[in-house]
C-alpha cells in the first residue's frame, strides 16, 4: 500500500505537532510527504502533476491544522483545481474510486468542546462533513480521522501514544481488528535494531513479542472450538 500525506500548513517549521508527526514518518515504507506550501510557494498548483501523484497512491491523507473548522487557504485551492469533473468525478471521472482516504487534523480546543453546549457546539464529525461528502463524490473509502487535540498540553506517553497511532493511520491496513493490529505491531517491533536497546530492554522487547504470538494462538485454538460447538 502506498500512502500520500497532503499537508497544508503555511509556517509548518514553527508547528511543534506537525514537526513531530515528521519524525514518525517511516523512513522505510511507501509513504509520500506532499506539503503544498513548499512545493507551491506562489499559489500555483500543477494539476496534471498533482492527478498523476494522485494515482500512484492508494491512501490519500489530508493533514492540517483545523482553521476556522475547515483547512488553510491552499488546500482548498487544492481541491478546486486538482479534483476536477472528469478526473474525480462524473460520468467519466472514476480515478480515485477505490482509494481510501482519511484526515490527521491538529486541533487547538480540547475534545470535550466539540458537543452540543460546548465552546464549538458541534461534533469534529459534524464539522467534517465536506470532506466525508468529497470522499462520497469521489467514490472513495472514507477512513476514521486521527484527531490530534491540544498537541502543546499532551504528557510525554499521549505523544507517545500519537506516535503509534500516526504510523498506523500511514502503513496498518483499514482492517481495526485485533488480529490486523497485532500483526502490524510485530512487524514494526521485527524490524527495530537490536543493537538500539540495553540487554534488558532487549529481553522485554523479545518476551513482548512471544506473549503476543502465544495470545493469538490462544485465541486462533478458542475460535476453534467454538466453531466445533457449533
Amino acid at each position: 500500500m502506498k500512502t500520500l500525506v497532503i499537508i497544508s500548513h503555511p509556517e509548518i517549521g514553527d508547528s511543534s505537532s506537525q514537526q513531530f508527526l515528521l519524525s514518525a514518518v517511516p523512513k522505510d515504507k511507501d509513504v509520500t510527504i506532499h506539503h503544498l506550501e513548499s512545493v507551491y510557494p506562489d499559489g500555483n498548483i500543477d494539476t496534471v502533476k498533482e492527478q498523476k501523484l494522485l494515482k500512484q497512491h492508494d491512501r490519500i491523507l489530508f493533514q492540517f491544522p483545523f482553521y476556522w473548522y475547515s483547512s488553510p487557504a491552499l488546500l482548498k485551492q487544492w481541491q478546486d483545481d486538482v479534483l476536477t469533473e472528469g478526473f474525480a468525478y462524473g460520468p467519466r471521472g472514476s480515478m480515485l474510486a477505490g482509494k481510501e482516504f482519511g484526515l490527521v487534523l491538529a486541533i487547538g480546543v480540547k475534545n470535550s468542546e466539540y458537543q452540543a453546549g460546548g465552546r464549538e457546539s458541534f461534533s469534529i464529525s459534524e464539522l467534517t462533513k465536506p470532506y466525508q461528502a468529497m470522499a462520497v463524490k469521489t467514490e472513495m473509502v472514507y477512513l476514521k480521522p486521527l484527531l490530534i487535540f491540544q498537541f502543546a498540553y499532551m504528557t510525554h506517553e499521549q505523544k507517545m501514544k500519537l506516535y503509534i497511532d500516526y504510523q498506523q493511520v500511514l502503513t496498518r491496513e483499514k482492517d481495526a481488528s485485533l488480529e490486523t493490529r497485532e500483526k502490524w505491531l510485530l512487524e514494526q517491533l521485527e524490524q527495530l535494531d537490536g543493537k538500539a536497546f540495553q540487554p534488558n530492554e532487549e529481553t522485554t522487547l523479545s518476551n513482548a513479542m512471544e506473549q503476543i504470538k502465544t495470545n493469538r494462538t490462544t485465541i486462533d485454538e478458542l475460535k476453534m472450538i467454538l466453531e466445533q460447538i457449533r
